[in-house]
This record gives C-alpha cells, sequence and structure tokens, in this order.
C-alpha cells in the first residue's frame, strides 16, 4: 500500500471518528498522524520498521503500529470496522460541499437524516432553517450541493480511472489467445470525466470467445457480472466503475477501435465524409456502396491492420484520439493542417504548487527535490497570499522568510532555479491583494479567484479583468473556477477573459490538478487562435500532486495546443527572460520567444 492510500486512510478515521462523536484528541491524533506521515521523506516498504515510522514526529506508537499493519497487509480491521458501523448515507453525505462531518452527525442525531434523499426532503421542507449551525443560507447550500452530487451521479474523474483501465488493459495483452487490446471510449480520449471503461480486443479466433470472456469476467477487480457474450461482456469493478470488453476478428480490429473510441459526433462526420465517396464505414469494416444501393465489404486483411490505415486509404493525416470531438479535426486531416500536438517530454518546469508556507504538505526543499527528480530544470513556487487565511495565506511580515527560503534553496542547485512567485487573491473590486510594492519583489504572480463566486457573470468578468490590468500579473490560475463533479464554473464570459488576456499580455493556466482542468480544452482552442500563452501547472499541495501536469497534457492536446503555444516548455534561459520581459512591460507584443544565444 502505497503511502498516499494511507494517508487517505488515516483522514478517514478521523472523519468516521467525527461521525460517531469520538473526543477531540482522538480525532486530532489521527489528522496530526496523516499530515505528519504525508510531509516525511519516508518510503514506506515491506522493509519499514515500526520504529522507522515511530519516528516520524506526531506519529504515536498506536496509530504506526496500524501504519505498519497497513503497510503489511494492505488492510486494518479498525477502519473496516468503523466504516461498516456508519450508515452508508452518511458517507455519502460527505460529498456534498459545505457540509462536514460535525453537520451530518447532528442531522442524523436530531433528525434521523441517514440518506441524501432523506437530507434534500428535509431542506425542501425548511426544516433545517432554524437548526442552531445551519440556517437559510447553509440550506440553499445544501441543496445546490445535492443537486450536483445528482447530475455528476455515476462519473467519474479521469485520474480515477485511467490506472484501473490500464490494468485491466496489461492483463488482457497477456491473455494469449487475444492478440490485440486498446483502452477504447471517452478515456482514450481523455476526456475530463469519464462513464466507464470501454475496451476493445481482437483474437484471431473467434471461437476462443467464451474462453476470452470467461478470463475477463473472472479478474480479481470484478465486483459483479452485468451481461455475458461472446462479443461483449459488462462488469461492476470492485472500484464502482462498469467496464465493457468488445471482442473482435483481426480484420474488424482496427475499425471496431476506430468506431468505439468515438466520439459520436466525430464517427457521425467520418461517415458523412466517407458516404460523398460511396463508402460506408463501421465498426466492422469498409463498404463499397454501389448504385443500386446494394453493398460489398473492401477487403481489409492485408490494407488495414491500424487506425493509421484507415486514415491513409482517405488520403487522411493520422487524427489523434484526443482530437476526435468533431472540432475541425476531419477538414485539418484532409488539408494536412493538424497540429503537432504537445508531449510530456516538452514541459521543461512546472508552475503552481504550495508548500508549508501555506497549505501545502511539503516543504519548500521537498518540491525541489521531486520536481528535479521528475526531469524538470525549473519551478515556480506559488504559496497562497494573505487574503487566503483558511489556507494559511501568507501575512507581509513573514514573506521576508519565504523569499529567503527560496534563496536558499536556489543556492544549493547550480543546475535548477525556482522562481518566487505567489497566488495572489483577486478580491471582489478586481484589486489584488497585495499592494504594488510587494509583487514587485516576486519574479512571477498568478492571480485567482477564490471567494465571491455568486456575482453575476458581467460583474465577475469585469473582476477577472480588472485584475489582469494589473501591471504585476503573469498568470491567471484556474480561469472559471470549476471543480469537476462538485462544482460548476462560476459566472463568466470566458471569451472576454481570453481576449483580454491577449490584450494584457497575461497568459492562461491549465491547471492540471484532476479536481479541476481549467482551462478546459475546447476554449484552449480559443486561446491558441489569439495566441495567447498558457501554462501547464499541477497546483499540487503534495509530492504526489506535483506529477498532476500530465493531466494538463492530455487538456492541452484535447485543445489543439502545440510546444509553441505552452509556456513553460521554455528552456531555463529562456524562462528567465521571458519572466524579465513580461514584468518589465506589460504591454510587451506576444511572440514564441527564442533565446538559445542566452
Amino acid at each position: 500500500m502505497e503511502k498516499k492510500d494511507i494517508v487517505k486512510i488515516l483522514n478517514e478515521i478521523s472523519i468516521f471518528y467525527q461521525l460517531k462523536g469520538e473526543n477531540f484528541f482522538k480525532i486530532r491524533a489521527y489528522q496530526i498522524a496523516a499530515k505528519a506521515l504525508e510531509i516525511s521523506e519516508i518510503k514506506l516498504t515491506k522493509n519499514t520498521t515500526l520504529e522507522e515510522i515511530q519516528e516520524i514526529k506526531g506519529i504515536g506508537k498506536s496509530i504506526a503500529t496500524q501504519i505498519k499493519t497497513l503497510i503489511d497487509t494492505g488492510k486494518l480491521q479498525i477502519y473496516e470496522d468503523l466504516k461498516k458501523s456508519i450508515p452508508a448515507g452518511l458517507i455519502e453525505m460527505l460529498k456534498i460541499p459545505k457540509l462536514g462531518p460535525k453537520k451530518i452527525k447532528y442531522l442524523y442525531e436530531n433528525l434521523n437524516i441517514s440518506t441524501v434523499s432523506e437530507l434534500e426532503y428535509a431542506c425542501l421542507e425548511n426544516k433545517l432553517i432554524n437548526l442552531p449551525g445551519f440556517g437559510k443560507k447553509t440550506q440553499e447550500n445544501i441543496l445546490h450541493g445535492i443537486e450536483l452530487i445528482k447530475k455528476y451521479k455515476e462519473r467519474f474523474l479521469y485520474s480515477e480511472v485511467i490506472n484501473q483501465a490500464l490494468n485491466i488493459e496489461n492483463k488482457l495483452r497477456s491473455f494469449n489467445l487475444i492478440e490485440n487490446v486498446s483502452i477504447a471510449g471517452s478515456l482514450r480520449r481523455k476526456k475530463e470525466t469519464i462513464k466507464d471503461i470501454d475496451i476493445v480486443a481482437s483474437t484471431s479466433n473467434i471461437n476462443n470467445a467464451k474462453k476470452i470472456m470467461d478470463f475477463f469476467t473472472s479478474l480479481e477487480e470484478v465486483e459483479e457480472i452485468i451481461a455475458k457474450g461472446e462479443t461483449k461482456s459488462s462488469v461492476r469493478l470492485k472500484s464502482g466503475i462498469n467496464s465493457d470488453l468488445r471482442l473482435v476478428s483481426t480484420k474488424e480490429y482496427p475499425f471496431a477501435l476506430h468506431h468505439f473510441t468515438g466520439s459520436k459526433e466525430h464517427n457521425t462526420a467520418m461517415r458523412a465524409y466517407v458516404k460523398k465517396l460511396s463508402i460506408k464505414m463501421n465498426e466492422y469494416g469498409l463498404f463499397k456502396v454501389n448504385e443500386d444501393g446494394t453493398e460489398e465489404i473492401i477487403e481489409t486483411k492485408d490494407k488495414f491492420k491500424t487506425e493509421k490505415d484507415i486514415f491513409s486509404f482517405f488520403k487522411m493525416d493520422y487524427i489523434e484520439p484526443e482530437l476526435r470531438e468533431n472540432t475541425g479535426e476531419i477538414e485539418a486531416s484532409l488539408n494536412k493542417k493538424l497540429p503537432k500536438l504537445i508531449e510530456e517530454k516538452d514541459l521543461n518546469g512546472i508552475f503552481h504548487f504550495h508548500t508549508t508556507f501555506s497549505d501545502g504538505a511539503m516543504t519548500i526543499e521537498q518540491a525541489v527535490k521531486e520536481i528535479k527528480s521528475m526531469g524538470f530544470s525549473y519551478c515556480g513556487i506559488t504559496d497562497h497570499s494573505k487574503t487566503a487565511k483558511y489556507a494559511g495565506g501568507i501575512e507581509e511580515e513573514k514573506l521576508d522568510d519565504y523569499f529567503e527560503a527560496i534563496k536558499n534553496v536556489n543556492k544549493k542547485y547550480n543546475d535548477f532555479k525556482v522562481f518566487a512567485g505567489i497566488e495572489s487573491d483577486i478580491l471582489p473590486d478586481g484589486s489584488l491583494d497585495y499592494d504594488d510594492e510587494i509583487l514587485e519583489k516576486f519574479d512571477f504572480v498568478i492571480i485567482a479567484i477564490h471567494s465571491n463566486f455568486n456575482m453575476d457573470k458581467r460583474q465577475m468578468t469585469e473582476r477577472i479583468i480588472k485584475a489582469m490590468q494589473n501591471k504585476y500579473s503573469t498568470i491567471l490560475s484556474h480561469p472559471t473556477g470549476r471543480l469537476l463533479l462538485a462544482r460548476d464554473p462560476y459566472e463568466v464570459d470566458i471569451t472576454e477573459i481570453i481576449n483580454a488576456a491577449a490584450k494584457y499580455n497575461v497568459d492562461l493556466e491549465i491547471n492540471a490538478s484532476p479536481f479541476r482542468l481549467d482551462l478546459d480544452w475546447l476554449n484552449c482552442k480559443y486561446a491558441k487562435d489569439k495566441n495567447v500563452k498558457l501554462f501547464i501547472n499541477p497546483d499540487a499541495h503534495n509530492l504526489d500532486g506535483l506529477h498532476d501536469y500530465k493531466y494538463g497534457i492530455n487538456i492541452a492536446r484535447k485543445g489543439w495546443l502545440e510546444k509553441e503555444n505552452v509556456a513553460n516548455t521554455m528552456s531555463l534561459n529562456e524562462m528567465i527572460e521571458y519572466l524579465k520581459l513580461k514584468k518589465q512591460n506589460k504591454s510587451l507584443p506576444k511572440f514564441n520567444i527564442s533565446l538559445t544565444c542566452l
């Protein structure tokens, strides 16, 4: 069991104890232990001793023993017992934004509310308005949270699903009766949220179908078999997500993979194009349509071994799965104008992460070591500014310590640079929460909305644009404020924001946190058209989160972005000069910077 999984379990135990009304010190012990373990540099392996765990400040013998048990067995009885002792509906309620364990416990004990449906009914009956600690506004927030849960029910974040899917794909690939296998559907197209896992496989002998389906449905990840056939089987995994396997012959495989990758809109557009050529295409192959309306199959055995062969047959460039959303990819493919999409290896540094100076669970030194080990040559630290008190935002009197800590880390490395930045809150009137005299001290400034989400569209748009006009604003972070499967974007004219970014020389962020992925891919394409630079940033709060930049790469690719459209593909020397020029002249014209002479 990985460290992050153990941290999650410790935090969940503290929540379960809150729901059960345990004493404060017991709850706090697990919270402190989880934080201490997360921030520690210990690498948990089967060889980790109890004594080594106990050496971590903040972890006592009892919890250390539980951590050791989780390392050795992957299970913890106290955790399982707690989970079983709490009504499942109370745990489900924890998904409702702004409804914490204390309030859930109160509702359960005083109104006997044990499910989300009962809670919704109570809100509609105005039963929460006069309760201590609730009131009309809280009741409205709870109802809105319940609406969000309903809206996003049975959908999963890409990050929650991809490793499960890859694991199943690899197991199927190792099965000797399967010739080809690939993830398909929205997961292959790298959509932000996923409904299920689609997998397409082929076999050279379709008579092996039963054995293949037996293998798939008996995988240890499978909780329940929903349907089982020779060409398609559906299962529910233990994680709660459904997975479908479609089995085809070898010659059908390229067509089936293309068809089941989708999107529906892309497939429809492709069929419309090939129809003009008197050809019909579906998941089984290509068919010539005769004048009398009869069809005859176009022999595929030798011509079509991969999807690329299908596109080549129609004199089209290969369309990457991420682009298959019917946003102009077919025309671009025919005209040889598809973009050369950005790749992970193109990034040279990452910006936007939080350390123990605000609400992060890693020191600056820990973060830099991890980022350096990832192969990057620079990073930009951005702890929260003073207004974000809930996140330990840095007060002015502590900024000298912040700058000094960054300076000390920079002294240790000749081949790596830490840029000193801040995530400055955009106040309701559009001003930033530090004076210009302070903002000037940073190498760059990320600006962001963290409060007053309920402004109308015009007010919010004007608020952000005013902040972008500040001469020290470098990057607009998570521009629409959405939290996937939890919070809708705030009302804002994103087109006007992108236009303003071009006008005021402010770069936009693709916030790569799997919970945000904001700017979204559709708007990335428009930003590219307006020649606005984008940063792909992880918005990390712990060491694992630093690796989330890869989810931002997915969004950039779906948004047609190329290497030159993303600022943090620059080399270290280019980035030094780029930030310097932006700081000196906010009206700096947009250009593709190339400073290899430095």
